[in-house]
């Protein structure tokens, strides 16, 4: 089990330099401060956002071996990783499962991942990705965000958009009894969303890891047992 890393006993200060706006400055005290920050460098993580996949998977078991795996906005990479090392995908691994990267940027090769630059919102991208699955998959991740305006109900709306175009996905690419995993952003929409999946799916849990910054409206939506 993952243990979540230590506070950092000696905080960095960072003052406002030519050339640095107060927020860019603000921004960069929390990423110098921030425990998980640090314990991603040192156990290779390419984003902190790694230890909310490992979080949320020690608690709900999502990952298991041999499953085939779709990580949707995949850059750069961190929740990819996890799922490699999760579901067993890499050369060699007994009940090898097979993870999915995609991304409409390029991302850098992952050791036991398969990465595709690709608008999973074209038409036809749902059926290159089962084809390059060799079948349906059975778990979906995204955590996707649009990039932040700093107006938090259009922030929301943005978000939440992303996550109902993620979920119309998986609709078309998940097995039966299948997972869905997306980021969502508090603000009052995501209760209709939510009410939406109870119709596809068995069960749907509305949950926000340690991972995720406390000062952060992010939260997390698992919905389990697709109906197909």
């Amino acid at each position: 089990m993952a243990q979540p890393p230590r506070k950092a006993g000696v905080k960095v200060r960072v003052k406002t330099a030519r050339g640095r706006t107060v927020g860019q400055a603000k921004w960069l005290r929390r990423q110098l401060n921030d425990p998980y920050v640090a314990a991603a460098k040192v156990d290779g993580w390419r984003s902190r956002a790694a230890f909310k996949l490992i979080e949320l998977d020690e608690k709900y078991k999502l990952l298991k071996p041999g499953m085939r795996v779709v990580d949707l906005g995949a850059a750069p990479g961190g929740w990819t990783q996890v799922a490699v090392k999760r579901v067993k995908s890499a050369e060699g691994e007994k009940g090898r499962g097979f993870v999915l990267g995609v991304d409409i940027n390029p991302v850098d090769p992952i050791v036991g991942a398969t990465l595709m630059q690709q608008d999973f919102l074209e038409e036809g991208a749902d059926l290159k990705i089962i084809e390059a699955l060799g079948g349906k998959a059975d778990l979906v991740l995204s955590d996707m965000a649009a990039p932040a305006t700093g107006h938090r109900q259009t922030d929301h709306i943005r978000i939440m958009l992303l996550c109902e175009l993620a979920l119309d996905f998986a609709r078309r690419v998940l097995n039966p009894g299948g997972v869905f995993l997306a980021k969502v952003l508090r603000g009052g929409s995501e209760n209709e969303m939510l009410n939406t999946m109870k119709r596809d799916f068995r069960s749907v849990r509305h949950v926000k890891p340690p991972a995720s910054r406390a000062d952060s409206a992010e939260s997390y939506v698992i919905a389990t047992g697709f109906r197909g």
